[in-house]
């Protein structure tokens, strides 16, 4: 039986959110703009799913609009929210730990004339208020910061950054790609908190291709697709309704089930002083979300340990799913030295990973280091 910890590149559908998809694919399958019966059904349906999604979130249901996941809603943010207030100024303020999604916009922005600041992540991977208050500019417009990192787990306190930003200018934009932070860790939304948030339902156990942005109320933000007057005419496009069905069942799901975070956190921890005390040399790096455990083994190549863990049916990764196996940024921007980053594999829990599976994990990776010929020292 195969042992799937690879859960932050995504999950498998929980049993709610396929019923969720079923049910809206098959019985509830009118359009939501449509103004007969079947459209009206589709539209109270989904407006249900956004009243669900919300309180999971925490926002008002009219502050939250759905997308097609965590990418569409880390560029309509940044790109749009950039684009809107540049009549103060041109200056944005992020991390080089970003995810691709977050990087490559403002990589386009760049293009069209805007400053860029990446600022270094600390040494345990996220990035202080204080160093953020040091880079703040004048013409600071935005400031886009992760609430997890997707690959070491390390955590970035959004709250105090949110309170330094809006003391020093209260017309600076904060947004935050808080797809791995979503149903694992608080939150800060509102006038004191973050006023754009992007979150994505495939790391929740929902399908693949939805997602969500939050925009705080009375924040004007441009669109970023253009067509038809869908999502309060602000996100063009039919909603996927048994996406968005999946999503907020999911959704509602982990909320229901209170001891999940906590599963997650005594598991990682677990792995980690297992991992520690029987394998000499191995480092944790980064963290501090529930989910995710970053670790090396310097001397030892991933690819080399992955394919010993599958062999095993054991499936982790060593950086994020969107580098398709390439070199890690994340560790590089950090300042880790070759031989860690060229060693480290990313282990991502979900609240259905077992004890078991932790412990069969540990006594496989135990087993590749002892048999495996390190390939660097």
């Amino acid at each position: 039986m195969s042992i799937y910890l690879d859960n932050a590149a995504t999950t498998r559908v929980c049993p709610e959110a396929a019923a969720a998809a079923l049910a809206a694919m098959t019985e509830c399958y009118g359009n939501p703009s449509s103004t007969h019966r079947a459209g009206r059904e589709a539209k109270k349906e989904l407006d249900r799913c956004r009243r669900e999604l919300a309180a999971v979130l925490g926002c008002g249901e009219r502050e939250l609009y759905f997308t097609s996941g965590g990418t569409e809603s880390d560029n309509w943010a940044i790109r749009c929210g950039a684009e809107g207030n540049r009549r103060r100024g041109a200056h944005i303020l992020s991390c080089a730990a970003e995810h691709a999604a977050v990087l490559h916009s403002l990589d386009e922005l760049e293009k069209r004339g805007f400053a860029v600041t990446r600022l270094k992540p600390e040494p345990w991977g996220g990035v202080s208020p204080d160093a953020v208050l040091e880079a703040l500019r004048e013409d600071t417009i935005l400031v886009t910061l992760m609430a997890v990192n997707n690959e070491t787990g390390a955590m970035t306190d959004l709250a105090a950054v949110a309170r330094a930003v809006k003391a020093r200018n209260p017309h600076t934009l904060l947004h935050s790609d808080a797809v791995q932070g979503f149903c694992k860790v608080a939150l800060p939304l509102g006038a004191s908190g973050v006023d754009l948030l992007s979150i994505s339902g495939h790391k929740i156990h929902a399908p693949k291709g939805v997602g969500a942005l939050y925009i705080r109320e009375g924040l004007r933000l441009p669109p970023l697709l253009f067509g038809g007057e869908q999502e309060q005419g602000r996100r063009a496009g039919t909603e996927p309704l048994p996406l968005i069905a999946a999503f907020a069942a999911a959704a509602a799901a982990f909320r229901r089930d209170g001891g999940a975070v906590q599963r997650m956190e005594a598991l990682r921890q677990r792995a980690a002083a297992r991992l520690v005390e029987e394998n000499p040399g191995l480092l944790v790096l980064g963290g501090g979300a529930p989910h995710i455990l970053s670790v090396s083994l310097p001397g030892w190549r991933s690819e080399v340990l992955m394919n010993f863990l599958e062999a095993r049916e054991i499936y982790v990764s060593k950086s994020s799913a969107c580098k398709r196996g390439g070199r890690s940024y994340v560790l590089e921007a950090m300042g880790l030295r070759s031989a860690v980053i060229d060693g480290a594999i990313r282990i991502g829990l979900s609240r259905f990973t077992t004890p078991e599976e932790i412990e069969a994990l540990c006594d496989a990776l135990g087993d590749a280091r002892r048999s495996l010929r390190p390939s660097l020292r």
